[in-house]
């Protein structure tokens, strides 16, 4: 088992036990499978409580006491999940590394996605260790069996990593990392086709400490991350390994932490993933990995393996994983800085913010209009020629075609194209042809018009918009509907939820820094509030959460799980209800990361059975020339697959032409 270096601190879960006694041990583990039935609950007991080291000795002196091997009786006595568990752990990390990959490459097919974790994951000691393990066990080389069941880049790349050869020297050359920069983008972005040797040396090479920097670098210089790049040069089990390596670099513990939320979403749980990671971190980084999963997922590692598994396996899983963050006090302060690091990476995205839709080249207003007349004209309408004009041009340039075609035709185009075209097609194309602020201000109307309220539009547009976009909204909304948007708002909705929308309607939210002193007593004000006081706590987070601005917020958040061991959006729905726990936790989610808030909002609106149009549409229309291109990066990261993979699946028609036009591409 790989020790902490000098002076790091253990971030396992699993510790030496206690006046350990391997005699005693063994003997307890016979008693335990001898006669008829075994009893489970000894066996797991012992096993997950005692160290990797440990239970070698248990295993030997096992032998020596029985003259019999112990993990062949563990294998006869149990079965399943539990089995495959106990006998992991009963072999030491290299081994059970060996086994998973034997496994991997064994019989009809191969599992990538093993051979992947696996040899993305492990530093340049433990690979050394698992081909040794690979080459005692089985007396066959790893390097030539990979080779002989793998091909192509991907192959290559493994057969890199599995030479343990990455640099581990910490001081960095700048000018190196400016030239892998360089590198990497000429063989990407700048290159027709992909030099995948390239990314293979300076990934499969480059130090940790080395990469991170080249990563900062490549998306300073480029506009992109290095994953973008990735996915849109790579494909298939290499780009996958790539972005594992990626991952990893980054940061292991969150890539495994991903790792075990996918493991267990959804229908089904991918037991081997979950056993296989659950046994081989259990001495080297669990703690960080709860810690990030904590703060990713808003629920502890342990409630999801308590809620998802079942009977001895589900115990003996509980045990290696430590304790339940969702307990009061058990959540780490360390989490913090992890959450702040997320929050900083969406601050300087904010810079690089990029939409799907630009300005066309060579724009020619007289041209469109006249196109557009043709293509209403007569019988039938051409909606081809109206999806591809409206959806490239920006909106700036629309306004210039209205203009033209009123001043050629003496027409008004959005009556033409209203009674030309109609459905989800018409809501779209007829969005895009308004001015933003008067498109945001005709959405807030229809939210509050007619029987009942749609709380969710009038949150999703008041907490996302800039201080200069609600200002336009307001004055868009009086010149259209002569009336304010708060006189609207006071009469449409109520209570505190009235009060925070009506705060955020103001469009004042302060626009400077963080104050650091500010910031810890804002994080106290809502920390002190007692539970149960309702109306006090969303009295003090409307006053907080709807006037500070953006990147002083993100260090109230900060210091507020810093001061609780929780994370504010955590806190917010379990002390919080209805239409106000929705409209802070839109805020929360806006400022922590945008893109990522409008993507997750995109994938609710085509998940399950039937489509939100109206939602799509909405964020469709608005975001086009914003972020929409980050929320399609957003999108990807988080449900592994692309924004327009999804839109294909769960549209049709002339919508969906339109649809993916405004979503710019394929990623």
């Amino acid at each position: 088992m790989a020790k902490p270096a000098q002076g790091a601190k253990y971030r396992g879960s699993i510790h030496d036990f206690p006046g350990f006694d391997p005699n005693q041990d063994a003997e307890a583990l016979y008693t335990a499978m001898k006669g008829f039935g075994s009893d489970k609950e000894a066996i797991l007991d012992i096993i997950t409580s005692r160290s990797n080291r440990q239970r070698q000795e248990i295993c030997q002196s096992y032998k020596s006491l029985y003259g019999k091997d112990l993990i062949a009786d563990l294998k006869y006595e149990l079965t399943g999940k539990f089995e495959r568990l106990i006998v992991g752990l009963m072999r030491p990390p290299a081994y059970c590394d060996a086994k998973e990959i034997k496994d991997a490459i064994s019989g009809i097919g191969t599992d990538e996605k093993c051979l992947i974790e696996i040899l993305a994951s492990r530093t340049n000691e433990q690979m050394h260790q698992l081909v040794a393990a690979y080459k005692d066990a089985y007396e066959r080389d790893l390097e030539a069996d990979i080779i002989g069941d793998t091909s192509g880049h991907f192959q290559k790349m493994l057969v890199v990593l599995l030479q343990g050869t990455r640099e581990e020297d910490d001081v960095v050359s700048e000018d190196l990392v400016q030239q892998d920069v360089q590198d990497l983008y000429e063989a990407g972005e700048l290159k027709w086709g992909t030099d995948e040797a390239q990314f293979i040396y300076i990934l499969g090479n480059r130090s940790k400490q080395h990469l991170r920097l080249v990563f900062d670098e490549y998306l300073k210089t480029t506009g992109k991350p290095i994953e973008a790049s990735i996915r849109g040069e790579l494909s298939g089990d290499f780009e996958k390994l790539m972005l594992a390596v990626v991952k990893c670099i980054r940061s292991t513990p969150e890539y495994f932490a991903e790792r075990l939320f996918k493991a267990m979403k959804g229908l089904g749980t991918r037991d081997n993933t979950l056993i296989r990671i659950m046994v081989s971190r259990s001495e080297l980084d669990m703690l960080d990995i709860r810690e990030i999963f904590r703060t990713k997922y808003e629920k502890s590692l342990y409630s999801m393996i308590k809620n998802d598994t079942s009977g001895e396996y589900k115990k003996s899983l509980l045990k290696l994983c430590g304790g339940d963050d969702d307990a009061a006090g058990q959540f780490f302060p360390e989490a913090a800085q992890v959450a702040y690091q997320m929050w900083e990476l969406s601050a300087v995205a904010r810079v690089e913010l990029k939409g799907t839709v630009r300005p066309a080249n060579d724009f020619n207003p007289d041209a469109d209009a006249k196109a557009l007349r043709k293509a209403m004209k007569g019988l039938g309408t051409d909606e081809d020629t109206i999806i591809d004009i409206i959806t490239h041009r920006s909106n700036a340039q629309r306004q210039q075609i209205r203009q033209t075609f009123k001043s050629h035709f003496g027409r008004d185009l959005m009556s033409d194209l209203k009674s030309e075209i109609s459905g989800d097609l018409a809501r779209l194309i007829l969005g895009l042809m308004m001015p933003p602020a008067h498109y945001d201000a005709k959405q807030l109307k229809k939210a509050m018009e007619g029987a009942g309220t749609d709380e969710k539009a009038l949150i999703e547009i008041l907490a996302t918009r800039t201080n200069a976009e609600i200002r336009a909204i307001n004055e868009a909304y009086k010149e259209d509907y002569h009336k304010s948007l708060e006189d609207a708002l006071s009469s449409d909705t109520s209570g505190h939820f009235r009060r925070i929308l009506i705060s955020l309607a103001t469009g004042d939210r302060e626009e400077g820094g963080e104050n650091l002193d500010q910031a810890r007593e804002d994080a106290q004000e809502i920390a002190d509030t007692p539970s149960g006081d309702k109306a006090s706590l969303e009295t003090r987070f409307m006053t907080i959460l709807c006037t500070r601005s953006y990147p002083h917020l993100r260090r109230v958040f900060q210091e507020f799980i810093k001061m609780t061991n929780y994370d504010v959006e955590h806190t917010i729905k379990k002390e919080m209800s209805g239409d106000v726990r929705d409209a802070f936790v839109a805020i929360v989610q806006s400022v922590k990361n945008k893109p990522l808030f409008f993507a997750d909002k995109l994938y609710k609106s085509m998940k399950g059975a039937g489509t939100d149009e109206k939602t799509l549409t909405r964020i469709m229309v608005s975001r086009s020339e914003i972020d929409l291109l980050n929320i399609r990066r957003e999108f990807i990261e988080k449900y592994d697959k692309s924004l327009h993979q999804a839109i294909e699946g769960d549209t049709s028609g002339d919508f969906l032409k339109a649809l993916l036009a405004l979503c710019g591409g394929e990623d």
